[in-house]
């Protein structure tokens, strides 16, 4: 760790990882980075699960879509920093419900529903509505698939894993819901988004600010299902 010279007053202290015989420069650039992270100190400081909290709370406070006592359904959810932002936006669980599934386990949270299951699993759509009484206001994926470092291949990975999560939202959605998704810059596919135009009112990109920078990630926000 660098420490202030004379007369520095307040200034930060930046934290530097040394390198190692066996760590990697990719892997030492991600710690430096994660340690020297605004929003990363922020989520430990206010328990949030996550730094990916922000975003969402980013997004939605310029969108709006959550509203007291709306269902939702957080996709790909652990460790579970967006049904965090989402249970306290809803109301859960006194007013509205959050339902998060994943693959993996994930610690329990004040307000939200977890089940320990694959969307892609074809009767993963009934068994959500099922245990929501019908439909859901709101879908939420900040899912990306696992990244192989060729921009091209991570690229058609994550389309392939946000139009999965489209044809899941447009499977439990209520008229007038909001589908929110994360995907990469480098334009993303007409395959795509023609059938979210047509299936939604309104269709855009947004990047918050706590979405890093140098981060080639982007939300696709669609509002406004027609059902």
């Amino acid at each position: 760790m660098t420490s202030p010279g004379k007369g520095s007053g307040s200034r930060e202290l930046k934290v530097r990882v040394k390198g190692g015989k066996n760590r990697k420069l990719s892997s030492k650039l991600w710690l430096d980075r994660q340690l020297n992270d605004p929003y990363v100190a922020r989520a430990k400081r206010e328990g949030m699960r996550s730094r990916a909290a922000y975003k969402l709370s980013e997004i939605d406070d310029k969108a709006r879509f959550f509203k007291r006592g709306a269902r939702v359904i957080d996709l790909g959810a652990a460790p579970g920093g967006w049904s965090q932002i989402a249970a306290k936006r809803v109301g859960a669980p006194q007013q509205g419900r959050v339902l998060a599934i994943d693959i993996q386990a994930m610690d329990p949270l004040p307000g939200v529903e977890f089940m320990q299951l694959d969307f892609l699993d074809p009767s993963a759509p009934d068994k959500l509505k099922a245990m929501l009484g019908g439909g859901a206001d709101v879908v939420l994926s900040d899912m990306a698939a696992n990244a192989t470092g060729h921009r091209k291949t991570d690229h058609i990975k994550i389309v392939a894993l946000v139009e999965a999560a489209c044809e899941f939202a447009r499977e439990v959605l209520k008229p007038g819901g909001t589908f929110l998704a994360k995907v990469l810059q480098g334009g993303t596919e007409a395959a795509l988004l023609a059938p979210l135009k047509r299936d939604f009112t309104t269709v855009k990109h947004v990047k918050p600010a706590a979405s890093r920078s140098d981060s080639a990630e982007l939300y696709l926000l669609a509002t406004g299902f027609r059902g």
